[in-house]
This record gives C-alpha cells, sequence and structure tokens, in this order.
C-alpha cells in the first residue's frame, strides 16, 4: 500500500520513461536480501512444488516480462521481488538507441500504457556479457530481437547472432516477431518467414547443444501479437508443432485502441505504439484460450496482457496459460505483485479443488477462447 499511496504519485509525476530509469537503476543499488526482506513470501512453496515447464523447474508461476530491464542490470534485484521468473531484454544484435522520446506514455484512466521504445538496448554482446557476472536467482528468459538496420530478408541471420551470445546465460531464448514498434517486424510471423526462421534457430540449436554440451536443447519460445486472426494463428501453430516449439508467450502489446476510457483528443496525440494493460486483457485472454485449443495443451503458454491481480492471473491460467508474466501491473501495483499474485493463485487452486496448479491449466479454454 506504501508504493500505491505514496510512491507511485510521485513517481507518476515524472515523464514515464524517466521514472522507469529512476526504478530501475535504484532496484540496481539494492541488496537482494534487503528487498527479500521487504516483499516476505506468505505462501508456502509447496504450492507449486512441481512446477515444470520446458524442461525447467520454476519456484513460482509468475515471471516478469520483456522490456522492464532490456539490458539486465537489475536482475538480482527483479528475482528477490518475488517473480519465478524474468524474460529480459528484447535485446538485438546490434545495439541502437531506439525510437525518439518521449516513447512511452500512461493512461492512467485505463491502467494502461503506450509504447513506442523501439528495441532500445547496448546489443545481445553486452548484455550477455553484463549477465554473466550477475545471474538472477530464478529462472532466465531472454528475448532477442531483429536489429532495425537489418533488412528484412537478412532478419534470419540476424537473429541468429543473437542467440549465439545469449544462448551461454539463459535458461529460455524467447523470439520476439511481433512488437509493433520495429517496422516490417509482424511480418515474420506469416507462416512461411516464421517457418524459416524457426527451422534456422533450431538447426543452430542443436549445434550450440554439442558445443556447450548441455544435456537437453535450449527451450525455444515464441511471442505472438494479439492482433492475428483466427486463421493466422491456425497457420502459426501448425508451424510451431512441426518445428516442435517449446512454448508460446501470448501476447505482446496490441496497436488497436478500441473502448478506451482516456479521451479520444489524448489518445490520439500519443500516436504510434502498442498498448499494455486493463485494455489488453481480455484480447490476449481470447488469444491463450485459442491456442491452448489450437496447440491441445501440447505447447505450454506464457499469459501476458492486464493482469494485475490474481484474480486475473487465474482468468489467464483456466484459458491455458502454463505461466505468467507482468509489465503494466508491476508498473500500477508495484513492488509486491508477484507476491500478491502468488498467494493469490495459492489460495484460488485449493479454492477451487485442485491438487495444483497444472490441474488448473486450461480448465475453462472453450469458454474464454476468442
Amino acid at each position: 500500500m506504501l508504493y500505491r499511496s505514496l510512491l507511485r504519485p510521485i513517481l507518476f509525476r515524472l515523464p514515464p520513461e524517466t521514472a522507469h530509469e529512476l526504478a530501475l537503476h535504484s532496484l540496481e543499488l539494492l541488496k537482494p536480501k534487503s528487498i527479500n526482506r521487504f516483499v516476505h513470501q506468505h505462501y508456502s512453496s509447496d504450492d507449486f512444488e512441481d512446477l515444470h515447464r520446458f524442461g525447467l523447474r520454476f519456484s513460482n508461476p509468475v515471471g516478469l516480462a520483456a522490456g522492464f530491464d532490456k539490458d539486465g542490470i537489475a536482475l538480482q534485484s527483479l528475482a528477490a521481488l518475488g517473480f519465478g521468473f524474468i524474460e529480459a531484454g528484447t535485446v538485438t544484435y546490434h545495439s541502437q538507441p531506439g525510437n525518439p522520446r518521449p516513447r512511452l506514455f500512461r493512461l492512467p484512466q485505463d491502467r494502461a500504457l503506450i509504447n513506442r521504445a523501439g528495441f532500445n538496448n547496448a546489443g545481445a554482446a553486452t548484455f550477455a556479457e553484463k549477465v554473466a557476472k550477475h545471474r538472477p536467482q530464478c529462472i532466465l528468459g531472454v528475448s532477442i530481437g531483429k536489429s532495425k538496420i537489418t533488412p528484412l530478408e537478412e532478419a534470419t541471420g540476424d537473429y541468429l547472432k543473437s542467440f549465439e551470445l545469449v544462448y551461454p546465460i539463459a535458461d529460455y531464448i524467447a523470439i520476439n516477431v511481433s512488437s509493433p514498434n520495429t517496422p516490417q517486424l509482424r511480418e515474420l510471423q506469416q507462416a512461411d518467414q516464421l517457418s524459416s526462421l524457426l527451422n534456422s534457430l533450431q538447426t543452430r540449436n542443436d549445434e550450440l547443444q554439442q558445443k556447450f554440451r548441455r544435456p537437453t536443447k535450449m527451450p525455444l519460445l515464441v511471442k505472438l501479437s494479439p492482433d492475428l486472426e483466427q486463421t493466422e494463428l491456425e497457420l502459426i501453430v501448425d508451424v510451431l508443432r512441426r518445428l516442435n516449439v517449446d512454448g508460446i508467450v501470448a501476447t505482446n502489446t496490441t496497436t488497436r485502441r478500441d473502448n478506451l476510457l482516456s479521451h479520444q483528443t489524448m489518445v490520439e496525440a500519443i500516436g504510434s505504439g502498442g498498448l499494455s494493460g486493463v485494455p489488453l486483457r481480455n484480447r490476449s485472454t481470447q488469444i491463450i484460450g485459442s491456442l491452448y485449443e489450437l496447440t491441445e495443451g501440447k505447447i505450454p503458454l506464457i499469459g501476458v496482457g492486464g493482469i494485475f491481480t490474481p484474480a486475473d492471473a487465474w482468468e489467464k491460467i483456466a484459458a491455458g496459460a502454463s505461466l505468467i508474466q507482468l509489465y503494466t501491473g508491476f508498473i500500477y501495483q508495484g513492488p509486491r505483485i508477484a507476491k500478491e499474485i502468488n498467494q493469490g493463485l495459492s489460495k484460488y487452486v485449493r479454492d477451487n479443488g485442485f491438487r495444483n496448479l497444472d490441474e488448473a491449466v486450461g480448465h475453462r479454454a472453450k469458454e474464454l477462447k476468442g
């Protein structure tokens, strides 16, 4: 409550990106042990004892989505807040400044954000070097994307270079082909282009497994857009199943601006960018339900989009998500959100008569799908 009553009003007086950088660098300076005391867990670790996804064991199902810590500077402190996993990045092979500022905007009435950051990051090599020295005490996913200066026809080579650089420090790697803020990037979701890209990455995955003598292949996930139509989802799922992709992150931000409470003039003045937060909640849940049905529950889904409360997280689980991720909810609700949602999910599992979280996954997928 201290964050929501005192700290958030102060931070929200600052420009959004300034507030974000202040929070991130403050976390970088804090010691994980002191953070642990601040967000002491009130749920039993036994509640998520056998949480295995794509060959990895997670301490809990609540993760931090890509975009919050692009360069891996505060991963240890973020893990201490109670997240079971962190997806860092998105990183690109070439360092890049991203789009001109301002590029992050708040819609407080909608509890939403609009961003058009454009994959601002120091590059995959710098990221990997930094993370190797400061690994977090949780599962670490790394999101990789296409460098802006790389033509679309050369995207595969660009992704492969990033994949090789982050491979030694990642627990899983997510392929971001769905950000609306890099020109033409979403074209890589087309079935033929996606198939070519993923086939090359899986081939390299096999080679690197041998090189690093890894006992199993690196889990490879794909992050999808909420703006895909059902027929597009069907074609994509066919590709993902054929190429043995390990998981799907659903979903990225949306370019839609439907039914917002914020004044239309203000929204139009902000312009382009990906919308996240509460307005995305229902659509991302529908996509999760559809994907769960299309994959027959055989590909683990990470549900992300508009999760602020345990009830929001539970709905994603019910739709078919095996894990969930937060970003905008973290900004609005504060540093205790992972603890609060884990505690709430634990209660939902018990109150609904399930023995564990796995039994609950997808139990309302037909009802919730788009």
